[in-house]
């Protein structure tokens, strides 16, 4: 099936969800996380995405970014991670997961051998402060309630330690002035 969620505009800020198939834990290793995050920096760099906000989970990640074309450059983005974190995986004798890849493929991709992400990333356009500050919120404290830490900015895949801390070692965002 897919999403209701689509891309209203070709441009403005959206928030934004890439899951793992079937949810699957993915991001357990430190390799994992920095093919994402290197992957934003390139699209930041060359694709003309301005990262806002992110969080890196086991299994998804939560963004809220604009680009000239995100649509286009989050499926670039997907594409590219797909292949990376394949041959990370094949690389770590991730055999299990990646028979799941293989197994939950939807039919129709008869193209492909796997599927890493779920179709769609659940795009929510942003209208206005409030709903851009309550999403930044949101992704920040995702770790937070899922126990993984005290804090936002003790996540070390999230701007919140970009916000807080200041520290743009992971992910260089771009920082919205409160």
């Amino acid at each position: 099936m897919r999403s209701r969620y689509t891309f209203i505009e070709s441009e403005g800020i959206y928030f934004l969800t890439p899951t793992i198939i079937e949810w699957l834990p993915f991001f357990t290793d430190a390799d994992a996380f920095t093919i994402i995050t290197d992957s934003l920096t390139f699209c930041r760099h060359n694709k003309g995405l301005r990262p806002y906000a992110y969080v890196v989970l086991e299994n998804h990640l939560h963004l809220v970014a604009e680009a000239p074309d995100l649509a286009r450059t989050i499926q670039s983005f997907k594409r590219h991670t797909s292949r990376k974190l394949l041959q990370w995986a094949e690389t770590k004798n991730k055999t299990w997961l990646i028979n799941q890849f293989a197994y939950f493929r939807k039919k129709y991709k008869y193209t492909s051998v796997h599927q890493v992400w779920q179709e769609g990333v659940h795009p929510e356009f942003i209208q206005g402060d409030n709903m851009l500050q309550q999403k930044i919120e949101y992704i920040h404290a995702n770790p937070v309630r899922r126990g993984y830490v005290d804090a936002p900015e003790h996540w070390r895949y999230s701007s919140a330690r970009n916000y807080t801390l200041d520290d743009h070692a992971v992910l260089e965002i771009d920082l919205i002035p409160w």
